[in-house]
């Protein structure tokens, strides 16, 4: 009986599964809605922050700073456990998931509602050397090497001279034309161009662009005459497009095309796509829809228009969430930070409400457009039939994304960033020698003498023979 009562006034336990867009935003909401005591908030994530991925390309381009595009989860969430660790199980019959952290053993965490909010991972096909040799977009980690790697090879490049080595290493292959493929291309191809002019011994001619696209058109999220204008653009600044072109091989750095082209490259960036995050989804009893999302209703909760999962919801990348405004692909929201951000207050909202008795409210949100950096005072805009390009589209881009960075603090670093950047330039340290921080001290490291052998006793010498044995065996 006193086990009944206990479970009664035990405070509802709610656990968040990835601290992403949609994963941050919910427990910020919660903090904010519920009332002291309502619950008990934990949020489960191997990584200490929240990466605003929009800012990626320009942190690959040295336009950002990599840790003003991150929001340190324990700063912000005063309120809210946070736990570094994977969630590589999901038990909802029973309400429990598997808790693997970055150091110790993994244990059973209970939950009365879950918020799944793993995100999405690079997509990738079993091309051969594309696991090897490319590096995806999705992290602040491949943006700081692609950037590292980038200015690497020009100095790498500046004392060789001229051959297929150095012509390797200042080409740049980006697979994929959706809008973090252009988006990446266009910085690099603008930083490189800014590169040249510190390194005498590189010219503009010297360095190859490549972007490898399977459909007959980039950036579909914007209308063709807009996607025309952004290949015209890039053309000018003396980058290829390929389409209807298919990467069929990368092996040692050498891109082989459906084409039957082959482009050598020391960087190859792979952005052709993600998928729901596979380690969350496939590790739990959620019900999965054929792309490998977890079906989510449109008021977030997990289950199907006539099926309700209770206790279980669903954002983000990681959730087939239904578009009621009809703009969707396949009729379910599109995987991007537009939708997650939305869809994280939405469920924060709701998710209260259900822990009040009350009805949730269904996700509605019509696309407010597309919006695109392709370098410094260069950008596109489109919604609806109004399209902007160059510089206005640009401000637009900047203005757009540095109100939607999360808390003021992180607002401020970024725009503190661009406006030092305005007059500053940008910033061209090299930082790749970070990746292997010790490898100074270990090379002047004094280490200790092996020990030397024992010294070995002086042989004595043989005693000589008798005189008379020696003259008979003669």
């Amino acid at each position: 009986m006193s086990n009944i009562a206990s479970a009664k006034n035990r405070v509802p336990r709610i656990l968040i599964v990835g601290g992403g867009y949609a994963g941050f935003y919910t427990a910020w909401k919660l903090e904010k809605q519920l009332r002291k005591g309502e619950a008990e908030v934990t949020i489960v994530d191997p990584l200490p922050y929240m990466t605003y991925q929009p800012f990626l390309p320009e942190v690959a381009a040295g336009s950002i700073e990599a840790r003003h595009s991150v929001v340190a989860l324990r700063r912000h969430l005063k309120k809210t456990k946070i736990v570094a660790a994977k969630v590589t199980g999901i038990s909802h019959a029973g309400k429990v998931a598997t808790i693997t952290p970055i150091v110790g053993e993994p244990y059973e965490l209970e939950y009365d509602q879950i918020v799944v909010t793993a995100g999405a991972v690079s997509r990738t096909f079993p091309i051969p050397g594309i696991a090897d040799n490319a590096i995806g977009l999705k992290t602040i980690e491949e943006a700081v090497a692609i950037r590292d790697r980038l200015m690497s090879n020009f100095d790498k490049a500046s004392v060789l001279p001229p051959g297929p080595e150095r012509d390797r290493l200042l080409t740049v292959v980006v697979i994929g034309g959706g809008f973090a493929g252009i988006e990446v291309f266009a910085e690099l191809r603008d930083f490189a161009s800014a590169l040249v002019g510190k390194y005498p011994e590189v010219t503009f001619d010297d360095t190859h662009f490549h972007l490898i696209e399977a459909m007959g058109r980039i950036m579909p999220e914007v209308s063709l005459k807009t996607s025309e204008w952004v290949l015209k653009d890039l053309a000018k600044r003396g980058a290829s497009v390929h389409l209807d072109t298919q990467v069929t091989g990368a092996v040692d750095g050498n891109i082989e095309l459906s084409t039957g082209e082959v482009i050598p490259s020391d960087l190859i960036i792979w952005t052709a796509g993600v998928m729901a995050n596979p380690t969350v989804v496939r590790g739990g009893d959620l019900p999965v829809e054929e792309r490998g999302r977890i079906r989510t209703r449109a008021d977030l909760r997990v289950g199907t228009e006539d099926e309700i999962v209770e206790g279980a919801w669903a954002a983000g990348d990681v959730s087939a969430v239904p578009d009621l405004s009809g703009g969707g692909v396949g009729g379910y929201c599109v995987p991007n930070a537009q939708h997650a951000v939305r869809q994280a207050k939405l469920l924060a909202k709701n998710l209260v409400a259900v822990l009040r008795g009350e009805e949730p409210r269904d996700y509605f949100h019509k696309n407010l457009g597309a919006v695109a950096g392709l370098g410094l005072y260069n950008g596109v805009f489109q919604s609806g039939k109004i399209a902007l390009k160059g510089f206005v589209a640009w401000v637009a881009h900047r203005g757009y994304h540095g109100l939607a960075m999360p808390s003021w603090e992180r607002k401020f670093r970024v725009v503190w960033g661009w406006w030092n950047n305005f007059w500053l330039g940008r910033d061209l340290v090299n930082l790749q020698a970070v990746q292997d921080p010790r490898y100074v001290f270990e090379e002047f490291a004094a280490r200790p003498r092996p020990p030397q052998p024992a010294e070995a006793a002086p042989a004595k010498a043989p005693k000589a023979a008798p005189a008379e044995k020696v003259a008979a065996g003669s």
